[in-house]
């Protein structure tokens, strides 16, 4: 999954041997959790067959250098004790900015671990909010419309969020806000479905999602008109009743079938 750079150089880079020491992890990323077991079998990996891809890095300044990508590989290294290591060093002319080093440094770390859901929306919040919508949604190698949908209500804006939870669910607004990404526009439409019970206001929200040009008027129209019952009780005397338990029985079918087809032969000649 490549990650997007801003020049068009291809990378290169030397294999160096440096402390461990010196390498340094951006702060963000020290905040993820690494999965402990994968980094214990790595480190064991590591010291039974050796390393076979060393980590990224470029030269932050004389005896300090940035992990562009290889955070589990520096972990199991770290694990096992190391003190020099093999590193791949940027050269100066492909050296990664720290925007696209952040990406780098997720993308490769889920591509590693074969991406679950909830990993890929981690990955999503966390490039969002380092790196904006844009450039997270480039680096993962997905649209900025499925981006939204593994960022869910944490892409939400907070003028959105203000409704929840008392006038607005969080289901609501992330629905409304992924229908209509114009944030000025969202809002009004929320002011509009505060007032609608819950049950018309999902359908409302659903019908926002096919057709988020259409107007409120005819969005709540539509929405009404689902509203209507299709499952009547309907109580028969005891007349009725056996006559309709014998056309069943005459026509090998369900009462409550039977029920039904009566009165859609009924409503047609209406």
């Amino acid at each position: 999954m490549p990650v997007a750079r801003r020049y068009k150089s291809p990378i290169t880079y030397r294999l160096r041997e440096i402390p461990i020491k010196q390498i340094k992890v951006w702060k963000d990323a020290q905040a993820r959790k690494l999965d402990r077991e994968g980094i214990a079998e790595l480190a064991r990996s590591i010291k039974n067959e050796g390393l076979q891809n060393p980590p990224m890095v470029q030269k932050e300044s004389k005896n300090s250098y940035l992990l562009m990508s290889g955070q589990r590989r520096l972990a199991a290294l770290k694990r096992i004790g190391a003190k020099k290591i093999p590193v791949l060093l940027l050269t100066q002319n492909t050296k990664y900015d720290l925007e696209d080093a952040k990406a780098a440094s997720v993308v490769e770390n889920l591509h590693r671990n074969k991406m679950n859901i909830r990993d890929m929306t981690q990955a999503c919040v966390f490039l969002t909010e380092s790196i904006g919508k844009a450039k997270a949604a480039q680096s993962l190698g997905i649209s900025q419309q499925t981006l939204k949908k593994y960022l869910g209500f944490a892409a939400v804006p907070d003028s959105l969020k203000i409704y929840v939870p008392k006038e607005l669910s969080r289901d609501d607004v992330t629905k409304l806000y992924q229908a209509i990404p114009n944030v000025s526009k969202a809002v009004q439409i929320a002011e509009k479905i505060i007032p609608l019970d819950q049950r018309l206001r999902k359908l409302y929200l659903q019908t926002l999602a096919r057709s988020s040009k259409m107007s409120h008027p005819k969005l709540l129209k539509n929405a009404k008109a689902k509203l209507l019952q299709q499952k009547v009780t309907v109580e028969l005397n005891k007349v009725n009743a056996k006559k309709l338990q014998s056309m069943a029985a005459k026509n090998d079918m369900q009462v409550t079938d039977m029920a039904g087809k009566i009165l859609s032969s009924y409503l047609k000649k209406r």
